[in-house]
């Protein structure tokens, strides 16, 4: 004998016909009466993260998924980037100086001054090419990180080229602004040394000791105000290339979702900095310990060729690691502050809420526009 009679949910619907079903109580429904609700159904997580705001830890376990989820474009671009930064502001300064140095150390008196100054002044112009490069590799792995952590939490994965395709006409506006922080640091810090230095020249006692006090407490009021600064403009590089805004209305976007929210956005940036940071410290250290003792230990003779060889191998070693090491903290925390970027925007405008509508959009098979330019 077979039981041909549809299974009902107790107080629910039949799913086969749709009709209410008594519930244990011998109660039926009304007709057209609304169905109780069946539980809170959470935000979709078709990518990166869920769809509604999140906490620390979803950020801090984010930001390395970043790097797992689609790594040629992450750590592969970061690798490359700070690989060249590293490569070229260590490299050739070494080059530099030991070949100087050992120049001067067989030229005759009056031409060792001449090798020494000539010396000083390719290094000082390698170091400058060296920060020109660095502020290019910082700006484009910023916008790529960014750019990437906003199409991951779409669930989209992108190679490197369709991201600097997205981010296209947006590079220099955010190189740009990399090359201004550091201008402005960099005569902030000239002008306290200035101060400072005036203090001395003096030669009074009472002078210098001024002096002294003003550099101490100049350098320690500009690391606060620059800390400060930093995170209120912490979101610039994102409004820059994800919302393709020009620097002076990315610096009040990111100055109006920053407010209200200070500490925490300092706090999460700043731990997840501390960590990188004792990680680099745990992994370079030995190692820069060994490049630094092992040349008498392999060399007892004192050799200078041999020492050179030795020098140039455990530099390259140590060069390398810090480059690899170097490559995840900085997609780490770029990623922690575009995943904080996208977490204002939804506590703040209701991101999540265009998030999810897109995302819906294109599971039906329709085309929308990019939710991220919604205007708030």
């Amino acid at each position: 004998m077979t039981d041909n009679t549809s299974w009902a949910s107790p107080g629910g619907y039949s799913p086969e016909s749709g009709a209410p079903a008594p519930n244990a109580g011998g109660y039926a429904p009304a007709p057209g009466a609304v169905p109780p609700a069946s539980g809170w159904t959470p935000p979709p997580k078709p990518g990166l993260i869920p769809l509604r705001p999140i906490e620390f830890g979803t950020v801090l376990g984010a930001s390395f998924q970043v790097l797992r989820r689609n790594p040629r474009p992450t750590f592969g671009a970061a690798l490359l980037l700070n690989a060249l930064v590293v490569f070229i502001s260590t490299g050739i300064s070494t080059v530099i100086v030991v070949s100087g140095l050992e120049r001067a150390s067989r030229a005759s008196l009056s031409d060792s001054d001449t090798i020494f100054a000539g010396t000083i002044a390719l290094t000082l112009v390698a170091t400058l090419l060296a920060v020109g490069i660095s502020i290019v590799a910082q700006a484009l792995l910023q916008g790529v990180i960014s750019i990437e952590v906003s199409r991951a939490t779409l669930g989209e994965k992108l190679t490197l080229r369709q991201l600097f395709e997205i981010g296209r006409g947006r590079w220099w506006a955010l190189i740009g602004w990399t090359a201004l922080l550091g201008v402005i640091i960099l005569v902030a810090f000239a002008v306290l040394i200035g101060l400072s230095i005036g203090f001395f020249a003096f030669g009074d006692p009472i002078a210098i000791v001024g002096g002294i006090i003003l550099l101490l407490v100049g350098i320690l009021g500009l690391i606060v105000v620059t800390v400060w600064i930093a995170t209120m403009l912490a979101f610039v590089p994102a409004s820059i290339v994800i919302e393709r805004l020009p620097i002076g209305a990315a610096v009040r976007r990111s100055w109006r979702l920053v407010r209200g929210a200070f500490w925490r956005i300092l706090g999460t940036l700043l731990l997840i900095t501390v960590m990188v940071n004792i990680a680099v410290s745990v992994v370079t250290t030995p190692i820069q310990l060994v490049a630094t003792f092992a040349a008498p230990l392999v060399n007892p003779a004192g050799q200078i060729e041999t020492d050179l060889t030795v020098f140039f191998a455990l530099n390259l070693v140590v060069i390398g690691i810090t480059a690899v090491v170097g490559a995840i903290g900085a997609v780490l925390t770029t990623a922690a502050t575009s995943l904080l970027y996208i977490d204002r925007r939804m506590r703040t405008e209701g991101l999540d809420l265009e998030l999810q509508r897109h995302v819906e959009l294109r599971a039906s098979g329709a085309a929308g526009a990019d939710p991220y330019l919604t205007s708030p």
